[in-house]
């Protein structure tokens, strides 16, 4: 009978949904280790896992180019903007003479080690490793190299090298993680490198001690790259590490795909008989063969019949299921699909144009952060050497050197606009209506705005020399077309 006083009893059930467990989340594993502890135990076979996709893959190794690419393209422009003690105009002559000091040492003989890559190299270089290592390492030299006048070359070393197996306490009482000793507040102290590198062991070089031996380096030597994602993480992973997975049944599938379709192909059909019975000169083991060649036509015996079998490989789920692995792998590295795929087919101009300025959002963070740690730091480094040894002369340079770090732009490749004609009519209106400026419109295609005016000033006189006057020059342009138009008011904003 029914009770309505009957107190009615409740099953507890957790908050969070994703926290419950059950026989549906029963092979979902999880574990609480730090970021460090999840490192350690997977960076050697994720690093190796990666590498081997990069060589043998065709869309891991694109997805490589396009990120570096994107990234550096062919190097972060480099141009000095010191200004004069007095007033707001630029030292020209100073700038001149430090971006020539650094052009100079920006060749491969000079700021490598090795003599084999150039500054712009060496970026390209460094971004390479930090996608398909998770890291990058580069060691600051201050030793002459070429025919350079500033002590300073740049030793570019694999993940490899920096000995992940080595944990412990240092002499000075730090924590070792990775290879890497770290003071309390989990800043680098010092770096312990294999003598050589470890998978280096079918060439033998008598003047290198032996593998196993370390190399304890100064974190002031070095310049330990990558993009964290915890305070406290000391070493980093592939960007592939999410799509290792992915990308292996793809490949896996797409040979099992390639396998069957020889196979069916090769089959080019089967000949009945009335009797059933393997008699005559072409039986061989029980077996009768037929040679079949291309484009011969073959007549049967009487009551043979030939049956063509359906070739039906690869099927037709076989491109748009690539279709949806290469979406999961693009996001997963942050880039497009189309970027990672090279296949067009599937878009249209909005679509395009929204994934292609989503992937550049996250390549111009990247390129910010490259610029922060890779560019100033090499950059304050150089000036130091360079005024130390006399290549640079800079006036108060011991007791305001920041002044001197901070008046430089590096400024990162640009891209071209996917529809010029509307967006440059979009550019014009948001300058006119005061949204934005021409240096920020300059700046996006990875140009500097002052270098434009310069460069234009220049060509406008060398045309007004020569009696040349181009559409673009509008006031010259109507003086010479129109005789009677009145000239333009002197002050007026051309945008406006």
């Amino acid at each position: 009978m029914w009770n309505p006083f009957k107190k009615k009893t409740v099953k507890s059930k957790r908050s969070f949904a994703g926290a419950e467990y059950g026989r549906l989340v029963s092979d979902w594993i999880t574990s609480g280790a730090s970021l460090d502890s999840e490192i350690n135990s997977s960076l050697v076979t994720l690093r190796n896992r990666t590498r081997e996709l990069v060589r043998n893959n065709d869309y891991a190794k694109n997805a490589v180019r396009e990120i570096r690419n994107n990234v550096v393209g062919r190097g972060f422009t480099f141009q000095a903007h010191i200004k004069l003690q007095r007033g707001d105009k630029l030292n020209e002559k100073l700038n001149k003479k430090i971006e020539s000091e650094f052009a100079r040492w920006s060749k491969k003989q000079n700021c490598n080690t090795a003599g084999k890559l150039s500054f712009t190299q060496i970026q390209q270089v460094v971004i390479g490793n930090v996608v398909e290592s998770g890291e990058a390492i580069v060691r600051l030299v201050t030793q002459k190299f070429g025919d350079s006048r500033v002590p300073l070359a740049l030793q570019v070393l694999d993940a490899d090298m920096l000995d992940e197996s080595y944990n412990g306490i240092s002499e000075d009482k730090n924590a070792i993680r990775m290879g890497v000793e770290i003071d309390k507040w989990g800043r680098p102290v010092n770096y312990y490198f294999y003598a050589k590198h470890p998978g280096d062991y079918t060439f033998v070089d008598a003047p290198l001690e032996r593998t196993n031996n370390r190399i304890k380096i100064p974190a002031s030597e070095i310049l330990h790259l990558f993009i964290p994602e915890t305070e406290k993480q000391t070493r980093a992973v592939p960007w592939f590490a999410s799509t290792l997975m992915r990308m292996r049944q793809m490949a896996g599938y797409e040979d099992a795909e390639v396998v069957a379709a020889r196979a069916t192909a090769s089959l080019m059909g089967f000949i009945q008989t009335p009797t059933g019975e393997l008699e005559g000169e072409d039986v061989v083991d029980n077996q009768r063969v037929t040679d079949f060649e291309p484009g011969v036509i073959k007549k049967l015996n009487p009551g043979e019949t030939m049956n063509v079998p359906n070739i039906s490989r690869p099927g037709g789920q076989f491109d748009p299921f690539m279709r949806l692995m290469l979406r999961g792998v693009a996001a997963g590295l942050g880039a497009s699909y189309e970027t990672i795929s090279k296949d067009f087919s599937q878009t249209s101009y909005s679509s395009a144009r929204q994934s292609i300025l989503a992937e550049r959002d996250n390549f111009r963070v990247i390129q910010d952060w490259f610029r922060e740690n890779f560019h100033e730091v090499i950059f304050a480094k150089w000036l130091d050497m360079a005024v130390l040894s006399g290549a640079v002369s800079l006036a108060n340079y011991e007791s305001d050197a920041e002044m001197y770090y901070d008046s430089v732009r590096w400024i990162p490749r640009g891209w071209q606009w996917v529809d010029p004609a509307k967006e440059v009519t979009a550019f014009r209106e948001s300058i006119t209506a005061g949204f934005t400026t021409l240096t920020d419109v300059v700046s996006q295609s990875g140009n500097d705005f002052e270098e434009i005016l310069s460069q234009r000033k220049r060509e406008l006189d060398s045309a007004a020399a020569l009696g040349i006057v181009f559409d673009t020059n509008p006031e010259a342009y109507l003086k010479q077309n129109n005789p009677t138009q009145k000239p333009a008011e002197k002050n007026v904003d051309p945008a406006a």
